[in-house]
């Protein structure tokens, strides 16, 4: 309920802002909105996560965009580094799951 509210907020300032509505805002943004909870330790298959993780990955997510940014390089190339992460953190996470079922025999 906070995220909706918020989400009015920002809409109703940015019309009262600009006198008019971007109806594109935000779009394509879920890949980035996944990959910030999985580099963060949620689990893609869900049951396992937290919202500390979910921000952290955020804040990495935005530490290399602006890295990319900064060194001049395509924005293009940030859409292949957050799939690269995004299989990083999978594969980090499954290793982990494994190593953690062996220790519990």
């Amino acid at each position: 309920m906070l995220t909706a509210a918020a989400a009015t907020l920002l809409a109703a300032i940015q019309v009262m802002g600009l006198g008019s509505a971007n109806v594109l805002q935000g779009q394509g943004k879920e890949l980035e909105a996944i990959a910030a909870a999985v580099i963060g330790g949620c689990l893609l298959t869900g049951g396992y996560g937290s919202v500390v993780g979910a921000g952290i990955g955020a804040l990495i997510l935005a530490i290399v965009q602006q890295g990319i940014i900064y060194t001049n390089i395509d924005l293009d190339w940030f859409k292949v580094m957050v799939g690269g992460m995004i299989l990083g953190a999978v594969a980090l996470n499954n290793y982990l799951r494994r190593l953690s079922l062996q220790v519990r025999r």
